[in-house]
């Protein structure tokens, strides 16, 4: 994790260094900040077990807004090399700055185009990755819209919460109404392409409530088979070997 553009790498590892329980989000001018993972699962399991982190807009941005912060989300997905079938998973993080007014095709950047970039990325440069195109061969990306029952996270918010969010966001984008939202079904096909495996065990859950299905596709749903113990280890444990698929 970290700002500007996340690293390729061919060969997934545990996290080295301390974990940030305060992640600060500057102006639209700089970078994003990023969290990547060896995939979809891992991402989401990384984040819903850091509830002591969150996310703010920084001192500099809380100057300039007259309103609530917004967070926005793009997510990228990208080869670790031409020949090979292992993909990363980023999601990259910023403040949401309105368009203005008099800016040309400016309804390309309100419509909620899944492969539009926000249009505060116009004024910082993009993380590399995202600049081939939101299909690109070895490279792809998701913008989240702001969907009824999903809209901008309000800043500020923790990680648990943001890794609900990127869960609602592929739940609406198999189940919700695309008409409005262009390219709305796009993760939920990027993501069951990708990685077929997380799409096979979401299949074999349950089907209660949003939450519970969630609880159960990053690992921390009842299974009656493990001890007591083992599960609290899951709960207290915030990233082990096993979350790189170890």
């Amino acid at each position: 994790m970290g700002f500007g553009t996340a690293p390729i790498v061919l060969t997934a590892a545990p996290f080295k260094g301390s974990i940030p329980t305060l992640i600060s989000l500057p102006n639209a001018d700089k970078p994003p900040f990023y969290i990547q993972a060896p995939n979809w699962r891992s991402l989401l399991k990384f984040m819903a077990r850091l509830p002591a982190t969150r996310v703010e807009p920084s001192i500099e941005v809380l100057k300039k807004l007259k309103g609530e912060a917004r967070l926005r989300i793009v997510i990228s997905f990208v080869k670790v090399h031409s020949t090979s079938s292992a993909w990363l998973t980023a999601v990259y993080m910023s403040i949401d700055v309105p368009v203005p007014v008099n800016t040309p095709n400016a309804v390309r950047f309100r419509n909620g185009d899944s492969s539009v970039l926000p249009w505060s990325y116009t004024i910082c440069s993009p993380p590399a990755v995202l600049r081939d195109g939101a299909d690109a061969p070895i490279s792809k990306f998701y913008t989240i819209p702001s969907v009824p029952g999903n809209l901008y996270p309000t800043l500020p918010t923790t990680f648990p919460d943001l890794a609900m969010y990127l869960a609602s966001a592929l739940e609406l984008s198999r189940n919700g109404p695309p008409e409005g939202y262009p390219g709305l079904r796009r993760l939920s096909k990027i993501v069951d392409t990708l990685y077929p495996e997380d799409r096979s065990e979401m299949e074999a859950d349950e089907k209660p409530g949003m939450r519970q299905k969630f609880k159960n596709f990053v690992g921390l749903g009842s299974k009656p088979q493990r001890s007591r113990n083992a599960e609290m280890y899951d709960l207290v444990t915030p990233f082990v070997p096993d979350d790189y698929g170890r």
